[in-house]
């Protein structure tokens, strides 16, 4: 069971027993408020940054590596979800007996034996969107391609929440990695994969963002940073339960074709697939019927505050206005839409609660590519 805390003040507390600390954390680290806490622990440590935000398997291994040479007995992350994501993949190779092969195919797609009680983990978010803190999931590239690394010995034994780092992030990261938490929280509101307490999590996730989201993103105001950062948590928690849908699956290869961060790439998305789905209710996949499916997007539509569903995505699109994220625009639109027509993921399509087939994911595309 996860252990959360509320602020800095308890990393002490987190890191009890640990005798040598292996910190990974990104190029903010520098920068960070909480740096002075870190450095000062009480405790040896060794740093590790050396990758990149979307990090590949070449940069984990180093990290890997650095880990058993230094013969450290504990992980704490400081960062966003990059980091969090190389320190769960740098547990996993640590501990699994197939080592680093446990991180690419064809082992990335089993879950490989991981007894994660063996290096204690503490992850402090330094955005508030992936709330990758609180899931057992992982990202990194190999040979080019995403891999998601799964194992539930990687999902972090505390999680210390200090909502005073997200005050200096740049306002393009603080929009980015909020509607990557509001996505997270409405897709997995409508997987195939829901239940009751995913429901609640996602209905966190929707309500806290969409009641602080002007005043943090444009005010810049403390308390509601602090309840984003907690929004974001709950999606995170929401999608370790049920997974991400064709929102996530579409947006990847947006992200390396006009290179639109995760955030951003997922939201330009969403609004376009779930008109569609609201428009195509005899498609539905939820082995809970199409009548099911229409009260979740129902009360989704209520947690935004919205009377109904095409109003829901009305507000939607009117934040990404409001925030000027705008939709990706092609230099070559045919040769690109049919490279992100074959780009979608069909495990995370199996998530999604109305069936889109190849002709369908292609308009979808040429709606979201201006």
């Amino acid at each position: 069971m996860q252990v959360i805390y509320n602020g800095i003040s308890h990393l002490g507390e987190a890191l009890e027993g640990a005798t040598k600390v292996f910190v990974v954390c990104d190029s903010s680290f520098p920068f960070l408020n909480i740096k002075t806490d870190i450095e000062n622990m009480g405790k040896p440590h060794v740093l590790f940054s050396d990758f990149t935000p979307n990090p590949l398997y070449e940069q984990v291994c180093k990290g890997i590596d650095l880990f058993q040479i230094t013969k450290c007995d504990s992980i704490l992350a400081v960062g966003g979800g990059s980091a969090i994501d190389v320190a769960k993949c740098i547990k996993l190779a640590v501990l699994a007996k197939e080592g680093n092969a446990s991180l690419i195919p064809p082992l990335v797609s089993t879950r490989v034996e991981c007894d994660g009680s063996k290096i204690p983990f503490i992850a402090i978010p330094t955005t508030a969107g992936t709330g990758s803190e609180s899931t057992h999931n992982a990202v990194m590239y190999y040979e080019g391609a995403k891999q998601t690394v799964t194992n539930d010995g990687v999902l972090p034994d505390y999680a210390i929440m200090e909502p005073s780092v997200l005050k200096t992030l740049p306002l393009y990261q603080k929009k980015c990695t909020m509607m990557d938490a509001l996505c997270q929280g409405i897709e997995s509101w409508w997987s195939v994969n829901s239940t009751e307490e995913s429901y609640e999590y996602s209905r966190k996730t929707i309500e806290l963002i969409m009641a602080n989201w002007r005043k943090y993103i444009f005010e810049n105001d403390d308390e509601a940073a602090a309840k984003i950062m907690l929004g974001a948590n709950y999606g995170g928690r929401a999608i370790n339960i049920t997974q991400t849908t064709a929102a996530h699956a579409f947006s990847y290869k947006i992200t390396s074709l006009y290179k639109l961060p995760h955030g951003h790439a997922v939201a330009v998305c969403l609004p376009e697939i779930w008109e569609y789905m609201e428009g195509h209710m005899d498609k539905c996949i939820d082995k809970r019927g199409r009548v099911y499916l229409s009260e979740i997007f129902d009360l989704i539509a209520k947690a935004m505050g919205c009377g109904s569903p095409i109003k829901a995505i009305y507000e939607f699109r009117q934040m990404m206005f409001e925030m000027e994220l705008k939709n990706p625009v092609a230099l070559k639109r045919e040769e690109e839409l049919d490279v992100l027509s074959t780009s979608v993921n069909p495990v995370r399509m199996k998530n999604n609660p109305i069936e889109l087939d190849c002709i369908t994911i292609s308009a979808l595309y040429n709606r979201i590519v201006q």
